[in-house]
């Protein structure tokens, strides 16, 4: 391969990116930072345009990683990928709640924007290697497979966003920081004196500034009509203002007034408009349908045990699995789990391994 010694760092202004620059470089390679301007938040600007204004997460995060590879004296570059980013990242959301659903952008933005796009830059510039600040591992066993692993700091570990990754990618990206512990990274960047090393992590939705992720949808879905909220049984409980507006799990904001409660809602009915809520006991499930589903590597088996993570958050659950025609799965828990929610991904884990993963299609009861 061109130019192995040479990787570009996907740098975000944040202290993991800053770190697995400052990591690299010291190892010997050839370091080039690269940012990437998503989001135009100028007054008037129009995401897409081309706009110089804004970015994601914002234009300070731009100025940050600027100033992180001019202390580690490396080039620097900003890309603008505003145009593919509102058409696969942002617009993909806005369906995803006008669907009833509960998209998952930040996967969405790793599959296309670092591991497609921002891969495909580096290569143009005749690098070997595109690394990132996510905490999770790559390794490689003697037949030439790579594995994708869980990062060393639990607490920190990012593998859940990055089910989509391929065989092909896996061989060409580096995770300098998967191997350490937040505290450690951090300290590291302290050392070097990176202005970076307390900044906070961030945590919100990077295109949403301002407003809630309802008002966005609204302004650039149009949002949905109202219509009747009932319970499992069919029995009119109230209204609602949108299904958009609702995600599984959820109990505040229901205005349910009847004094049997608490409510939660357990499901959303498209093709009726229809809120279906129930009781807490309701929300669980004993398995879900995935689609699309990815291997990072060899499929599993109908039957082989493996533990899946239904949210970023989520502990993991034993579960087997059966194969589905076109490109789907279906999950069944060894223990029923709670909000098991269209839209989010489940991911597939041996041990502490990625195995694979798919979007959640519908829950099973």
């Amino acid at each position: 391969m061109q130019g192995t010694n040479r990787v570009v760092v996907a740098m975000s202004g944040g202290v993991d990116s800053s770190v697995a620059a400052a990591f690299l470089k010291e190892r010997g390679f050839e370091v080039v930072g690269i940012s990437m301007q998503l989001w135009d938040y100028s007054e008037g600007g129009e995401s897409g345009g081309g706009a110089t204004g804004g970015s994601c997460c914002s234009l300070e995060d731009i100025h940050d990683a600027r100033r992180v590879a001019d202390a580690l004296e490396i080039p620097f570059y900003v890309v603008n990928m505003e145009r593919p980013f509102l058409s696969e990242v942002v617009d993909y959301f806005v369906k995803g709640y006008m669907d009833g659903e509960t998209p998952n952008p930040c996967i969405k933005c790793n599959e296309v924007m670092k591991f497609r796009l921002l891969m495909r830059k580096a290569l143009e510039l005749d690098a070997g290697f595109l690394a990132t600040g996510h905490y999770a591992r790559i390794t490689v066993d003697d037949g030439g497979t790579y594995h994708l692993l869980k990062g060393l700091d639990e607490g920190k570990d990012q593998s859940y966003f990055l089910f989509t990754m391929t065989q092909d990618q896996m061989k060409r990206v580096l995770f300098p920081v998967g191997g350490l512990r937040k505290d450690e990274v951090r300290g590291y960047a302290a050392r070097l004196g990176l202005r970076v090393a307390e900044k906070k992590d961030s945590q919100e939705i990077c295109f949403i500034e301002g407003s809630s992720y309802t008002d966005f949808v609204v302004t650039r879905g149009g949002g949905g009509p109202g219509g009747p909220i009932t319970d499992t049984s069919g029995n009119v409980l109230g209204s609602h203002a949108g299904l958009f507006r609702y995600t599984i799990g959820q109990r505040r904001g229901l205005d349910i007034r009847d004094g049997r409660g608490p409510y939660y809602v357990v499901d959303m009915d498209m093709e009726r408009n229809r809120l279906v809520v129930g009781s807490r006991d309701e929300l669980y499930a004993s398995g879900l349908v995935a689609r699309n589903v990815n291997w990072t590597g060899r499929p599993m088996t109908d039957g082989q045990p493996l533990t899946v993570k239904i949210r970023y958050r989520h502990p993991g659950a034993g579960a087997v699995l059966t194969h589905l025609d076109g490109g789907r799965v279906k999950i069944v828990f060894s223990e029923p789990q709670k909000a098991v929610t269209p839209g989010q991904a489940a991911v597939f884990y041996s041990g502490e391994e990625v195995v694979g993963g798919g979007w959640i299609e519908r829950a099973l009861r």
